[in-house]
């Protein structure tokens, strides 16, 4: 009979299916053969000797293989039609939870498609030219797809997660996400699975339009009548899925033009901060050298300055810092690491949690403060650098005694660095808190404070500044019916599988009270 048992055991055997095996068949008192299947897999580094807990099925007959063939979906050609803003995590679950209940999805995605990218990525990391409609964060796949592609998430109220995976494994993704502690697919390999998932939807019968930005949403009588697309093109529509993601400010800036409802939202901003992997290994696992058994560690930090958060955020060990400016004149930072997580750096945001108060000097621009708030920092550390996205930057330790950094070290930020005094160029709470929380974390993570890391500016792009309200019930715009706010742009998510859930969940509604 099928059984699930949790063993704790060294990385060496962890790493060994036959001797996790003979550990589970001595445990239970079962003679081999015995048929093994890891459930979940998580490292626990909190002592000196690291140690790895597993989560085994075992049966003594053997397990039948899951078939993860690709999703079989009916055709959709001349079905109902939805219409989808943006071809993110959100945008894409949603069309294939639609192309299960029988609609066909039309999505329209400012960007270029997931390859095609690629040309796009290339000139701002070796040129500093900035493509405002194709980047880090616009174009197939959505910010995502080229920056981590981590599928952690806490979220597991708002929707099915497993489902989520799962499905990334029928496209493609390695099933081992589904038995990490947080699973992780790799920049490298995502763009595959997103292309998997773009022929799935156009082969049952939906529609992918790249190099289409919506440049106004038309309404009559608080009801979605239809998009206008590329400033002249109308499409008409009754159901209209917004799913566009953190970055894209020329939305929240159409729903205030035309009067419909946004809010501001706190958001949080700061820096990134680089060290040596080795160091990180050190530090977590409490050795000079991690073996062969163990991956690249990673890491989280969390401190109270004052009664304000200051927090590590999305961490990418053996990682990458890439230039995710959206338009001209400004500089933003986020982090990636490859599936094999071999680079040897470490990088992860180190953030202030930005309340609406903190937004006064914007007021003026009502719902649209906390957004200009995240762009004038960007703008300004954009200047600070010279230019052509070099990225201020200063060395941990000087950061905190107020040096300048006479020589910035090697890193991973492929534009450059240019050193400055980041007091200059952050907000003064920010860098403050940053500058206190830091001083904190020395009296308990000694190797991490250390003039070998670099703080680099800005991390600014943590979550949307602005809510788009929707009802709870009927997840539609507050004023606007046929209207669905969705993913993270809007609020509702903040990652990859929180924004596939939001699409899922949206066109469930969709499919279920359109019959």
């Amino acid at each position: 009979m099928e059984q699930i048992i949790d063993i704790v055991v060294t990385p060496e055997i962890a790493a060994n299916m036959q001797m996790v095996k003979n550990i589970v068949a001595e445990k239970v008192g079962i003679p081999e053969p015995i048929y093994c299947e890891l459930v979940k897999r998580s490292i626990d580094a909190r002592s000196k000797q690291v140690k790895v807990n597993l989560r085994v099925k075992f049966d003594t007959i053997p397990l039948k293989e899951t078939n993860w063939d690709l999703p079989q979906y009916q055709q959709v050609k001349h079905a109902e039609t939805v219409v989808i803003i943006g071809a993110g995590p959100a945008g894409l679950f949603a069309a294939l939870t639609l192309l299960e209940h029988g609609f066909k999805p039309i999505i329209f995605e400012r960007g270029k498609d997931v390859r095609e990218r690629r040309h796009d990525l290339a000139a701002i990391n070796k040129s500093g030219i900035v493509n405002p409609e194709s980047n880090y964060c616009f174009g197939e796949g959505g910010a995502g797809t080229y920056s981590d592609g981590k599928l952690y998430t806490r979220s597991d109220k708002r929707g099915n997660i497993s489902k989520v995976l799962e499905l990334f494994v029928r496209f493609g993704a390695s099933p081992e996400i589904l038995i990490e502690a947080h699973p992780h697919i790799g920049t490298n390999k995502l763009p595959k699975i997103i292309t998997q998932m773009r022929n799935t939807i156009i082969d049952a019968g939906g529609e992918i339009h790249f190099n289409t930005k919506v440049t106004d949403i038309k309404t009559s009588f608080g009801k979605v009548t239809g998009v206008q697309l590329n400033g002249d093109t109308e499409f008409n529509c009754s159901n209209v899925i917004l799913a566009t993601g953190h970055s894209a400010r020329d939305i929240f800036e159409l729903l205030h033009r035309n009067q419909i409802l946004i809010e501001a939202k706190p958001f949080a901003l700061g820096v990134r901060i680089e060290h040596p992997q080795q160091i990180i290994d050190r530090m977590q696992y409490h050795c000079e050298d991690r073996g062969p058994y163990l991956p690249p560690s990673s890491y989280a930090l969390v401190q109270q300055v004052n009664g304000r958060g200051v927090y590590s955020f999305c961490m990418c060990p053996g990682g990458i810092i890439a230039p995710c400016a959206t338009a001209p004149g400004e500089v933003v930072t986020n982090g990636w690491s490859p599936s094999k997580r071999n680079n040897p750096f470490a990088n992860s945001g180190f953030v202030v949690s930005v309340e609406l108060k903190d937004t006064k000097p914007f007021e003026d621009y009502g719902p649209l403060a906390a957004l200009q708030f995240q762009k004038a920092t960007e703008q300004l550390c954009f200047e600070a650098a010279g230019g052509n996205q070099k990225a201020p930057a200063q060395r941990l330790v000087d950061f905190v005694d107020g040096k300048l950094s006479s020589r910035l070290p090697d890193c991973s930020y492929q534009p450059g660095l240019t050193s400055v005094h980041l007091k200059n160029v952050l907000p003064q709470f920010i860098a403050g808190h940053i500058k206190q929380a830091l001083i904190q974390i020395k009296s308990t993570k000694r190797e991490y404070f250390t003039n070998k890391a670099v703080l680099v500016a800005p991390e600014s792009r943590t979550s949307s500044p602005v809510k788009i309200p929707r009802d709870a019930t009927t997840l539609q715009h507050v004023q606007i019916a046929g209207l669905f706010p969705c993913g993270e742009g809007a609020g509702y998510a903040g990652g990859i599988v929180s924004a596939a859930m939001d699409g899922i969940r949206i066109a469930e509604y969709i499919a279920v009270h359109s019959k």
